[in-house]
C-alpha cells in the first residue's frame, strides 16, 4: 500500500525509528499510526533485548527537587557511552526517571531486588488473606500470583506506571529509549529524601 509523508512524519516524531522503518510499519499496519507505534515498539524491545547484556558504564548523576524542597532524588543511570550521556534524550529520561522516584516513592529497582525473605511474607500474608475470605485452594495461587504483580507495580521502580503516561510501565519507557539511542541504559541505583522522614515529632 502507498505510505503518506505526513503519516511517516508523524510516527517519526513519535518514535524517533527509521524512515525506511517507518514506512515498513505502516505498510504492515494498513496505514494505522497507533499500530504502527506498537509495530516498532515490539521491533524495538527485541532489539533493546539484545542490546541488554552490554556493559553500561558511563552515564549520568541526576538531581531533582519536588514539592519546594521538601522531596529530594539522586539518581544513576547508565548508558555504553558519554556521547550517548550528553544526547537531551538521555538527560531528558534521567529527569523523567527522578520525577517518577519523586512521584510514586519506589523502593526497589525491579522484582529481582526484591529479598526472598519480603516476598515470602508477601506470599504468605496474601495466601492467608485468599483462605479466610473463603477461597478455594485451587484459586488461591492464581490471587497470590495476582496480588505479588500488584505489589511489585507499587514498590519496584520498573513495574511502576510511568507517571506521564500511565499505560506505560517505567521498564516500556527504559526499552525505548535503549532502541532509539542504540545502546544498554540501566538504572544503576537511586536514593530518595522526604523532609522530615524518620523523625519522630513531640
Amino acid at each position: 500500500m502507498d505510505v503518506s509523508a505526513a503519516s511517516v512524519k508523524e510516527l517519526r516524531e513519535k518514535t524517533g525509528a527509521g524512515i525506511m522503518d517507518c514506512k515498513k510499519a505502516l505498510a504492515e499496519s494498513g496505514g494505522s499510526v497507533e499500530q504502527a507505534v506498537d509495530y516498532l515498539r515490539r521491533k524495538g524491545l527485541a532489539s533493546a533485548a539484545r542490546k541488554m547484556g552490554r556493559v553500561a558504564a558511563e552515564g549520568l548523576v541526576g538531581a531533582y527537587l519536588h514539592a519546594g524542597g521538601k522531596i529530594g532524588v539522586l539518581l544513576e543511570l547508565n548508558c555504553e557511552t558519554d556521547f550517548v550521556a550528553r544526547t537531551p534524550e538521555f538527560q531528558a529520561l534521567v529527569k523523567d526517571l527522578a520525577m517518577q522516584i519523586a512521584a510514586a516513592n519506589p523502593r526497589y529497582i525491579g522484582p529481582e531486588d526484591v529479598s526472598a525473605q519480603e516476598m515470602e511474607r508477601e506470599k504468605a500474608i496474601y495466601r492467608q488473606q485468599a483462605l479466610d475470605s473463603g477461597k478455594p485452594e485451587k484459586v488461591v495461587d492464581k490471587i497470590v500470583e495476582g496480588k505479588m504483580e500488584r505489589f511489585y507495580s507499587e514498590v519496584c521502580l520498573l513495574e511502576q506506571a510511568f507517571i506521564k503516561d500511565p499505560d506505560r510501565k517505567v521498564a516500556d519507557l527504559l526499552h525505548d529509549a535503549i532502541a532509539r539511542l542504540g545502546e544498554n541504559i540501566r538504572v544503576r541505583r537511586f536514593v530518595r529524601y522526604h523532609l522530615g522522614e524518620g523523625v519522630e515529632t513531640a
